[in-house]
């Protein structure tokens, strides 16, 4: 009988032949001409020193492009509100997904801003409480700590039929804002011996403000504002008088013939200084409002931010503020057990995102938690929350070192969801540094082989096993592993903590030893920067280097923001018989084509915009008669060109011998930043980059006790053990350096550890060992014991 042949199966469909994302000549910031091909539907991770290009190369080329085409698939009137994005330097992107990026910005520190209003979770609660909250107190406005409750009424005049009609309207809103508060959860008081010294008349300088002293225009306005007798001591002005310098509301008057608007001391201040983020301050500005400024929790409210309405109303003995309070971990099982068929699809997408934070580990955070305290690893981990139970495939994913801030024991957590991700059908990018991340990826592309413009070249492409072989940097230290230390450093002194209860910490006493290196660890989430930040003292002789991300321009670089352009221009000065503000790009000396900037931006609207380099100083940013003048032969656009190790030559011996600068650059040297060029601007540096360049800025700081958050944050394998180096000669000049960090080089090179848990949240806040890390090793009782113990290899 004869038997049929098997058909031949069907060629291909052309349709599946797009299983790759190519990118050829990508010469964004640093990279050189770089080509790779990445396969879709697979996890990638991109590795190379920091500075060596990979996020010019993820972000700045990859999902940029896909963002713009994305955008361009709007109407002009829609993109005309979008942000414009130019399309990077690159000859060919192909076979683009629709990105979603999940970065390190933090989430915006505004004090209305929540990990609940953040996530959404806080919409669906009030969705939730406005449909079964006993009483009922209305629609989920009442229930929101940004609406104030608001009424009014009056004649309305419309056109009707040819004829205007009066017609008597009201309205009324009934929002959830605490009034004394305004929904911050916080008042503020003054402290007016800090802005005025009473004693004295206006006309001797009673206003002790910064910027009101000195017969400048702000003292002016009160001395020559005609309200009360500039010569009269403050102390002895009548109640009216008083109430006019301190409280009078917004007056419009002439003072010496300019039109200016009188308004009281205390609201001036309030909008000038108070209204803006803490951190976004100027230096003296900050020490003023941390004198005179208390922040105490609202009476009222008790910093629930809600009004008593709002408060009052409950499901099962629970108000809106006590979930919004609860572990996040606890609120997922008090909502879990609801069961009301009238609210199903609600609960049912309230109990998904609140098991996403339990899932992706930060079940340990309340939805009341400011969303400006949280870290960048933490921010990172929230926005990764709503794509978590997303339905979309075929999508990229990119993630910019999504274990930071992850306790060892964490980051398993991690990496299943990026490969729970991946297995949906989506690519998944990754830049990363751990080698337990870059251990599960499938495809490797490691960049390099140096930093700054020593990299910018793709070093090596393929699997993991490749990587180990392939020579490259990142491939001889990948399996490296720091050995403990056979003998520690006895310590000199002991700073003693006793009865620490900020956020979930119980009452612990320590004693963190001074003059070594002190190691505080634990589990995300266990307490390590409530200890740490919140109960040592933050007094003389402590420096802290925390991870608030660097702000600056494009106007900003290495050399303004470590004040190393001072010394530069005084020297230029000096030599020159000239100012030393004509060697400033943003003073006397910039070009005046472009401002100094460099660039000519012309804007498009709703086109990207395009920047030219300015034809009269050729990107120099100087005027041409500023570039006459020379110190040790070179002029100033040529020092800002200089690397940091080159600049340092320059500046330490011969004529342009400048010890000040030589000083700041032996700094910038020595946290491993010597490729940097003194003129690049601070946008375009990498998070690793940022945070030693803060480092490197603290350590010229007189301190004894140098307090460092994560500072491995962003390090490539090989530069932890140079950061290793900074730490040890830091101890042996004297200093004492207490670091919280989760990295296990670190852990094992320090000689004292103190490790917080067992778990996150209520589950966390003691101390569960103090020693050092041989006994930790030995121990192994505590999640870091075993981890470490794991590390080292015994």
């Amino acid at each position: 009988m004869a038997t049929k042949k098997d058909p031949q199966p069907p060629a291909p469909h052309v349709a599946d032949s797009h299983d790759l994302i190519r990118v050829h000549g990508a010469r964004v910031n640093n990279l050189k001409d770089v080509s790779v091909e990445i396969p879709k539907r697979r996890l990638t991770v991109f590795t190379g020193v920091s500075g060596s290009g990979k996020s010019s190369l993820v972000f700045d080329t990859i999902a940029a492009e896909s963002q713009r085409l994305i955008n361009e698939t709007y109407s002009a009137f829609v993109q005309g509100f979008m942000p414009t994005l130019a399309r990077p330097e690159v000859d060919v992107l192909d076979g683009l997904t629709t990105a979603i990026i999940v970065d390190q910005q933090r989430l915006g520190a505004d004090p209305r801003s929540t990990v609940g209003t953040a996530t959404d979770a806080n919409a669906m609660l009030r969705i939730l409480f406005s449909r079964l909250g006993k009483p009922h107190i209305g629609s989920p406005k009442a229930f929101s700590f940004n609406v104030a409750s608001i009424s009014g009424a009056g004649a309305v005049t419309m056109e009707r039929a040819g004829q205007k009609v009066k017609e008597r309207r009201s309205f009324s809103i009934t929002g959830g804002m605490c009034p004394r508060c305004e929904g911050r959860g916080a008042v503020t008081d003054l402290d007016l011996t800090q802005l005025y010294d009473e004693s004295k008349s206006l006309s001797q300088g009673a206003i002790t403000v910064p910027g009101y002293t000195g017969g400048g225009w702000n003292s002016r306005l009160y001395s020559e504002s005609g309200f009360f007798d500039p010569d009269k001591p403050i102390r002895r002005f009548t109640k009216k008088e008083l109430h006019d310098f301190l409280h009078r509301e917004p007056t419009r008057m002439k003072i010496a013939g300019i039109n200016m608007t009188y308004e009281g001391l205390i609201p001036r201040i309030q909008k000038s200084m108070l209204a803006k983020d803490r951190e976004g301050m100027q230096p003296h500005i900050r020490e003023f409002v941390d004198r005179a400024v208390t922040f105490t929790t609202c009476p009222d409210c008790e910093g629930t931010r809600l009004n008593e309405g709002a408060r009052s109303s409950k499901i099962k003995r629970i108000s809106i503020a006590d979930a919004c309070a609860m572990q996040i971990s606890d609120l997922a099982k008090w909502v879990g057990a609801l069961d009301e068929p009238s609210v199903a699809p609600l609960l049912t997408a309230l109990r998904q995102t609140l098991d996403s934070f339990v899932e992706i580990g930060l079940g340990y955070l309340s939805l009341n938690r400011p969303a400006g305290t949280l870290s960048g690893g933490e921010a990172q981990r929230v926005k990764m929350i709503r794509h978590l139970g997303s339905s979309l495939t075929d999508t990229t994913y990119v993630f910019d070192e999504p274990t930071i801030g992850l306790h060892p024991h964490d980051i398993q957590r991690m990496n299943d969801l990026l490969l729970q991700l991946r297995d949906k059908g989506n690519t998944v990018l990754v830049v990363e540094h751990k080698p337990e991340t870059i251990a599960i990826a499938d495809h490797i592309v490691d960049l390099g082989p140096g930093a700054g413009t020593a990299g910018g070249t793709v070093c090596f492409e393929g699997t993991v096993e490749g990587l180990r072989t392939g020579g490259t940097i990142t491939g001889r230290h990948f399996d490296d592993r720091a050995a403990l230390k056979e003998t520690v450093r006895k310590p000199t002194g002991r700073l003693e903590i006793r009865g620490a209860t900020a956020h979930n910490l119980r009452n612990v006493d320590v004693d963190i030893p001074l003059g070594v290196l002190a190691v505080v660890t634990g589990v995300a989430g266990s307490g390590k920067s409530s200890l740490v930040h919140g109960s040592i003292p933050h007094g003389e002789g402590v420096v802290s280097v925390d991870q608030s991300p660097i702000r600056g321009s494009r106007r900003s670089n290495p050399a303004t923001y470590t004040g190393l352009l001072d010394p530069i221009r005084k020297a230029f000065a000096k030599v020159n018989g000239v100012k030393p503000a004509l060697f400033s790009a943003n003073s006397e000396g910039a070009c005046p084509n472009c401002n100094g900037a460099g660039v000519i931006y012309t804007d498009l609207a709703m086109m990207a915009g395009v920047a030219a380099p300015c034809e009269e100083c050729e990107g120099k940013r100087f005027q041409a008669a500023v570039l006459d003048y020379h110190l040790g032969g070179r002029d100033i656009s040529e020092v800002l060109a200089m690397s940091v190790t080159e600049a340092e030559e320059f500046f330490g011996a011969g004529e342009a011998r400048t010890p000040a600068a030589h000083k700041i650059l032996e700094r910038l040297a020595e946290v491993g930043l010597g490729y940097l060029t003194l003129g690049q601007p601070l946008t375009t540096l990498s998070g690793g980059e940022r945070q030693r360049l803060k480092l490197a800025t603290h350590m010229a700081e007189k301190g004894g006790v140098y307090v460092l958050d994560e500072p491995t944050t962003g390090l490539h394998l090989a530069d932890v053990e140079q950061l290793l180096g900074l730490l040890d000669r830091l101890v042996d000049s004297g200093k004492s350096v207490i670091v919280v960090e989760h990295h296990q080089a670190v852990m094992a090179h320090a000689d004292w550890i103190i490790d917080l848990g067992p778990g996150a949240g209520h589950d966390g806040g003691r101390i569960v060992f103090e020693g050092t890390p041989a006994d930790l090793v030995a121990d192994r009782s505590t999640l870091t014991g075993q981890h470490l113990a794991a590390y080292v290899g015994n």
